[in-house]
């Protein structure tokens, strides 16, 4: 007798996992002590269901692990998801942050209760239904849903300025997606269906603005970046992580599969008013991370500037460029998520997030030394590091566009070490803080070390073989941008 259809390796199990898992946390009488135990053993299901994904996935065979259900059809919506080589780095990209959240809030402790394990859980569903979605309103469910546990995670959970960062995040993002909301109902009904295989190209420059003001709040790309700072600085270490690392990349990834392939003439059009927005966001993150006087202030700043550079290798229509820019957010995920839970555990050590109360924490610390330098070099993108040929390849996709975009896009290299050098020598190398001489914080161990160590570890694994990425996005990336090229006057 065969095994249930739950045990093969398909995109359903990895939304039904984590919903599960947020469901029986949300209901069941669990003692907050045992919560965060059983959302660990949740998110094992998932990761054991991502390893059969990675497993079973053919390369070059296009979109597989499909599901294709009729759900409203006096509507001509479906429920359909299904994976291909983009949507599989999404995924996988995402269970490994969120598993590296959990584990840390495991090792904060304090209020996260059991409705905080089931919200976290939620929101993992939410984004990896975006992800594998192939029909638009199985699209915005994923990308609304996801505001739903934010909204409390950030709200409640958060700092003392929970309030205003919520308040902020949700205006900012509730009126993204409506507009998005309406231009999705205006080509659904244009096409007689909702599906992402027949909705077809539009002209309409409205319907494609309203599909980019959605995707560019929430990457963010400058100057709709208003509500990052208040939020990285608002939420916990683990949601923030969550948010710079999972969730911007959101925006970044219905650029590539919805607007790119559905609007290519507007596309064409407006390319380099996006591409010189997200030039002045990637030049001013990085300067204004710079000035930053915590952590939280750097890597949030310094995220809009990375997210500029992704934006620009999505514009470059180009080969190299959607490339480069796939594997660039793989790395900013995995590099702002481990700096955030980094900036976390100081922190929560130290009771204190300020420069000038940190320094010197490198000395008597060598695994906390050890990771933080890596971490460090890594963001910037030194020879030999996945980030270099991430960066790489956005920058030659930008020059062959436009070399001017290219020479000036490189600059973020410098800026970047300018930033991160200076994280570095704040927290490790400068003179003693008084926090940290008062407080005599031990190593990086235990649930701090377990929660940065898979994500630390994917970034060295990824520098010695990047093309685990690249070999499965160029082909997926390349086609979606195909139609916008030939848009392109010679």
């Amino acid at each position: 007798m065969s095994l249930p259809s739950f045990y093969s390796p398909g995109a359903i199990q990895e939304i039904a996992v984590p919903t599960f898992g947020a469901i029986l946390l949300l209901l069941l009488p669990i003692r907050r002590a045992s919560a965060g135990l059983v959302a660990l053993v949740v998110q094992a299901a998932t990761v054991g269901a991502t390893f059969s994904l990675l497993r079973n996935f053919e390369q070059g065979k296009g979109f597989q692990f499909t599901t294709d259900k009729s759900w409203l059809p006096d509507l001509g919506i479906r429920f359909h998801i299904a994976v291909d080589g983009l949507s599989l780095v999404m995924v996988t990209m995402t269970v490994l942050v969120m598993t590296s959240a959990i584990v840390y809030a495991i090792w904060a402790g304090g209020a996260r209760n059991r409705a905080y394990y089931g919200l976290l859980l939620g929101l993992e569903a939410a984004l990896v239904l975006l992800f594998v979605a192939r029909d638009l309103i199985v699209f915005y469910v994923g990308f609304e849903a996801m505001l739903i546990p934010l909204y409390f995670l950030v709200g409640v959970w958060g700092g003392p300025d929970r309030r205003r960062a919520t308040i902020k995040f949700v205006i900012y993002t509730f009126i993204g997606t409506l507009f998005m909301l309406v231009g999705m109902i205006v080509l659904g009904l244009k096409a007689g269906s909702f599906g992402l295989d027949d909705v077809g190209t539009s002209q309409s420059r409205l319907v494609f603005a309203s599909f980019l003001i959605a995707f560019a709040i929430k990457s963010p790309i400058w100057p709709l970046h208003g509500w990052v700072p208040d939020a990285y600085r608002g939420a916990t270490p683990e949601v923030a992580a969550i948010l710079s690392g999972v969730a911007s990349k959101a925006g970044a990834y219905g650029l590539l599969r919805l607007v790119l392939p559905i609007f290519p003439q507007p596309v064409a059009d407006a390319r380099w008013w996006i591409t010189g927005a997200a030039l002045i966001g990637l030049l001013y993150g990085s300067l204004v991370a710079f000035r930053q006087v915590d952590s939280r202030g750097v890597i949030a700043y310094s995220s809009v500037g990375q997210m500029g550079l992704v934006v620009i290798g999505i514009f470059a229509l180009n080969d190299r460029g959607e490339t480069g820019a796939v594997f660039q957010m793989v790395n900013h995920a995995l590099l702002s998520a481990s700096l955030f839970l980094l900036a976390g555990w100081v922190a929560a050590s130290t009771g204190a997030d300020p420069f000038t109360r940190l320094g010197g924490m490198a000395r008597g610390r060598p695994v906390l030394a050890t990771i933080a330098i890596m971490t460090g070099v890594a963001a910037l993108a030194v020879p030999g590091s996945s980030t270099f040929a991430s960066e790489f390849l956005v920058l030659l996709g930008a020059y062959e566009a436009r070399p001017a975009v290219g020479i000036l896009a490189s600059l973020a290299i410098v800026l970047a070490a300018m930033y991160m050098l200076r994280w570095i020598s704040a927290v490790l190398h400068d003179r003693e803080g008084d926090a940290v001489g008062a407080s005599r914080p031990g190593d990086l161990r235990d649930g701090g070390f377990l929660a940065v160590l898979p994500l630390i570890g994917t970034v060295l694994a990824l520098s010695f073989y990047p093309v685990a990425v690249t070999e499965r996005v160029s082909a997926d990336a390349g086609s979606l941008a195909s139609a916008a090229t030939a848009k392109v006057a010679p």
